[in-house]
């Protein structure tokens, strides 16, 4: 009995997988990935794009690599394991879950809600009023880190509020997604910080300081155009419709303002991220009673026809992150069948004698390969862990401080998730204001005019431009992990 336990100890035990190979070469690894960057863009350009159909995708591309593997099937098959086994993906996830209940416990309180009615409050019409949403919306975005969540709540209404004010609906729905640019690159809870610290070893509260400087040199010019272009000829809509939206939002929900302060406070001071989120989910929960809001908002666990059935906030949170955690999984698994087989050298050698120890070389090579995953895969997030190996290399061999190589990942990526007219933030707008402009009679708009006005998006792009031509902002990596000034490096 016990040899027997032995063996199948020794046959369960897993190897970890150092090399690979393809038939027709190294190359011939990048398929998995390629085919999901085709799916993904197929997906976009029919308007079908979700996270489980690129799943799907994801899935489809490894099943391709196996078949054009001429290792043996299982060291493939271990190999996938191995790249989902990395510490990055499972630090992101776990942080996303945390984050997810964080931000649905303050949505549940009502900050949308708050957060509008002080919008009502100022009585600002035309460019003001987008001026204010763009505002309004880089505040919740920092608060809760999710920029879809944002174009969603502030899309419901936002979006019809201003219609009817006399704003511009084209620069208006441009305002709301970059307003949900500006969390997204900025929040500490945000996915998209999270991965693009974890990836390259940097951490969260770090990231968030180097890339303030970076996101409020965009926002201003972008909260000017916003005011300047935001007004419309004439309102839409008519005084019935708004007092209908005025009496749906209240000043109760800016109570939640206390959390997100919290969170913020305690994770720029250097606590790790899921502590300064927890203590962000107790002082929300124990607001929920302060308010007298019902505990079934938070946890509801009832009976079923088909069995239990676990709602609220908590579970709302975790469950808007399973299908993107195991997106993440494979291509995490994709991008490592490039690292054991090859690809991954032969391509950062291509890059590499093309730099040839130019740094302003290695970071317009970071630039262009982030711009260019971001271009095809959809999910901004998704195409961050895609783009982190080679930001990570490139950045190491440059020997640029991990904060550096941090914020061009994100800083693009963040941009481009809402700029593009089959980007997954892109449709999600479209597709919620076309369920609120019959209920209030404004039109809609199509994603195709909106992505030259995302100001914000484009703003970060031409910021971090500069910032890769110019060199400002550029740290090296001391010795000790400090940022160096290029002044002070002497490498």
């Amino acid at each position: 009995m016990g040899n027997n336990n032995e063996e199948l100890d020794e046959a369960t035990a897993s190897k970890k997988v150092e090399k690979l190979e393809f038939r027709g070469g190294p190359v011939m690894a990048i398929v998995p990935l390629v085919f999901f960057i085709v799916w993904a863009v197929v997906l976009s350009v029919n308007q079908l794009v979700s996270e489980s159909a690129l799943i799907l995708g994801m899935v489809i591309g490894l099943v391709l690599g196996l078949l054009l593997t001429k290792s043996k099937w299982k060291d493939y098959a271990q190999a996938l394991f191995d790249g989902m086994a990395q510490p990055i993906g499972v630090v992101a996830i776990i942080a996303w879950f945390w984050a997810g209940m964080f931000a649905t416990l303050l949505q549940a309180g009502g900050l949308v809600d708050g957060l509008i009615w002080l919008g009502f409050l100022t009585g600002f019409e035309g460019g003001l009023f987008v001026g204010m949403t763009f505002i309004l919306a880089s505040m919740f975005s920092s608060a809760v880190g999710t920029g879809y969540g944002t174009v969603s709540a502030f899309g419901i209404l936002m979006y019809p509020a201003g219609v009817i004010l006399g704003a511009d609906p084209t620069i208006l729905l441009a305002a709301i997604l970059s307003g949900a640019v500006f969390g997204d690159n900025l929040a500490p809870v945000s996915d998209t910080t999270i991965v693009s610290a974890t990836t390259q070893e940097a951490d969260v509260p770090g990231v968030v300081r180097s890339r303030f400087k970076y996101s409020i040199a965009a926002a201003i010019p972008a909260l000017i155009l916003f005011v300047i272009f935001g007004g419309a000829s004439s309102s839409a809509g008519g005084d019935v419709a708004l007092s209908q939206l005025e009496n749906e939002v209240s000043a109760n929900g800016l109570i939640f303002l206390i959390p997100f302060v919290l969170v913020l406070v305690l994770a720029l001071g250097g606590h790790h991220l899921l502590t300064s989120l927890t203590w962000g989910i107790i002082s929300a929960i124990v607001l929920f009673f302060v308010v007298g809001i019902n505990f079934t908002e938070i946890i509801h666990i009832y009976e079923g026809e088909d069995g239990a059935v676990i709602e609220g906030a908590l579970m709302g949170g975790l469950s808007g992150y399973f299908e993107m955690a195991i997106l993440i999984l494979f291509i995490l698994s994709a991008s490592y069948l490039l690292e054991i087989a090859g690809t991954m050298e032969k391509i950062m050698s291509f890059f590499i004698n093309m730099i040839n120890g130019v740094v302003r070389r290695a970071e317009l090579s970071i630039f262009a390969i982030v711009a260019f995953l971001n271009s095809f895969i959809t999910i901004n997030t998704a195409a961050e862990i895609a783009a982190a190996p080679f930001v990570s290399k490139i950045g190491k061999n440059s020997n640029l401080h991990p904060y550096r190589r941090a914020n061009f990942l994100d800083t693009v990526s963040s941009a481009l998730g809402y700029i593009f007219p089959w980007s997954g933030g892109v449709l999600l707008a479209y597709t919620t204001v076309n369920g609120v402009i019959d209920e209030y009679g404004i039109p809609g708009v199509n994603p195709t005019e909106v992505f030259p006005f995302v100001f914000q998006g484009w703003g970060l792009l031409i910021v971090m431009l500069i910032a890769a031509l110019t060199g400002w902002g550029l740290r090296y990596h001391g010795k000790n992990g400090e940022e160096v000034k290029p002044e002070d490096y002497e490498g």
